[in-house]
């Protein structure tokens, strides 16, 4: 499996050493960069790429070193953490990410993930005879016209820097990114959340079965250039052992939120209310920090994620980031900002991880549809129920879907479909939130358990979609 060396250190890498990093591999590697110089590649004279660095992370958020890697990190923030990739397809890569690392850490102090990967030694890569190889932007592990594939060996798959920027690069390749990780890895919510909207597949490795899919089960093959189904000779395809067999009891509990907000384009918007609003109505405290990649390093500044989001507006691109809590209250959300014709939106996907000592406060949501459609500018709130990992990540193995809570249309949204129309569906009928003359409906679909719930959701988004 791909060698993944993280260093953690107390003071800033400044340039020298940096530079002392990437010279590990000798004066004959070449250097290039993409996401907006935020992802440095070490490449061979003949194009094959070695490792990616990605620029210092200075990580002020408690709790997102061990959240990522594990209580055996040795190393909590504040730290700077600088990410080393090392592709397999170049024998010599794995030494040279160890290295970088490093002596990284051997110059200003720290210590590296893993431990043992580290070390401080030159490390020759030689250029193939030939000189055939292709110079792709693709830093991946295989890489063929129908799939990028990567390789990830480390306890939690995370949104880093590294891999938004290989999905925003395969899409217009038309390849389909293809994670592949061993049976214990999960992956953290923003991860998931990439994944269902790309062209993408998670592949776990199995003793058994070879590979299967560790969102859905299906067992997998090579074939053709990429990871597919596998088929019996009846055509049907089977679901891994694994998959089931990994699913015990769960007494835990998500609850998650889509949210979506409208904002008129205003010099004094201030993005990132919602979701504070929201985070502080189901955990008591506000988020802790904010990012566009994991680990999540800013303190959290609806300002700043404001600032940025305007600047990138400026060039029409969308802002997309991730929100983390405390380490004793996790939630996560993802945010994306866009810039429409109707104003400002924010596509909110937050989940908030629960207990039994600590289980999650349904109450709470129809007070907290009627404060975003008071004063957020809430277009649509849909809240599920699942049973799930109370820290939020995605293990490789089955876990109930979840169950439809509540659906809530914001003021705007109602004189869309038209009141009276939108009053009128009777199960379940709607609750009115706010002033009569611009009140938010909220439907009540079932209290999380009941799976006809999803049947009420379908009849009140078709007895919606009737009228538009």
């Amino acid at each position: 499996m791909t060698q993944d060396v993280i260093a953690l250190t107390p003071e800033m890498p400044d340039a020298r050493s940096v530079l002392a990093g990437l010279f590990a591999g000798g004066p004959d590697l070449r250097v290039s960069s993409s996401a907006e110089g935020a992802v440095v590649h070490l490449r061979t004279q003949d194009g094959r790429s070695v490792v990616t660095v990605e620029v210092p992370l200075f990580v002020q958020v408690p709790g997102e070193v061990r959240r990522l890697l594990g209580a055996g990190a040795g190393a909590e923030a504040p730290v700077w953490w600088t990410e080393v990739r090392a592709t397999t397809a170049v024998a010599e890569a794995e030494r040279l990410a160890g290295s970088i690392a490093g002596r990284l850490a051997a110059r200003l102090g720290g210590s590296t993930w893993p431990a043992d990967a580290a070390h401080t030694g030159v490390v020759a890569v030689p250029s193939e005879d030939g000189g055939n190889a292709v110079d792709s932007p693709l830093a991946v592990d295989v890489l063929t016209p129908q799939a990028a594939v990567i390789l990830q060996d480390r306890p939690v798959v995370a949104a880093t820097t590294w891999l938004t920027d290989l999905i925003q690069t395969s899409i217009p390749s038309g390849r389909e990114v293809q994670i592949v990780t061993p049976p214990g890895t999960r992956l953290t919510l923003p991860v998931r959340t990439l994944l269902t909207k790309v062209p993408a597949r998670w592949i776990v490795r199995d003793p058994d079965c070879g590979y299967y899919d560790g969102l859905t089960g299906a067992v997998l093959h090579w074939h053709e250039g990429r990871f597919t189904q596998a088929l019996t000779s009846d055509g049907r395809t089977p679901i891994s052992d694994a998959f089931h067999s990994g699913a015990g009891g769960q007494d835990e509990q998500q609850l998650h939120l889509s949210i979506r907000t409208t904002h008129p384009a205003v010099e004094e918007l201030l993005l990132g209310s919602a979701l504070e609003a929201a985070w502080q109505a189901l955990t008591g405290n506000p988020p802790a920090g904010w990012s566009t990649a994991e680990p999540v390093n800013q303190p959290w500044s609806p300002r700043q994620l404001t600032e940025l989001a305007r600047t990138r507006a400026k060039k029409a691109a969308p802002t997309w980031l991730v929100a983390v809590g405390t380490p004793d209250s996790p939630a996560i959300a993802t945010c994306r900002i866009i810039r429409t014709p109707a104003g400002v939106e924010e596509h909110i996907t937050l989940a908030v991880g629960h207990t039994p000592d600590r289980p999650p406060p349904l109450d709470t949501l129809p007070v907290l549809a009627e404060t975003l459609a008071a004063r957020h500018n809430l277009t649509s709130m849909l809240t599920h129920l699942r049973p799930g990992r109370a820290d939020l990540t995605t293990p490789p193995h089955h876990e109930p879907p979840p169950v439809p809570l509540s659906f809530t249309l914001g003021p705007d949204a109602v004189h869309t479909v038209g009141r009276t129309h939108a009053e009128s569906f009777q199960r379940p009928r709607p609750t009115r939130l706010g002033p009569a003359t611009r009140s938010a409906l909220h439907y009540t679909l079932g209290n999380g358990t009941d799976p006809t719930a999803w049947q009420h959701l379908q009849d009140l988004n078709n007895h919606l979609k009737s009228r538009q």
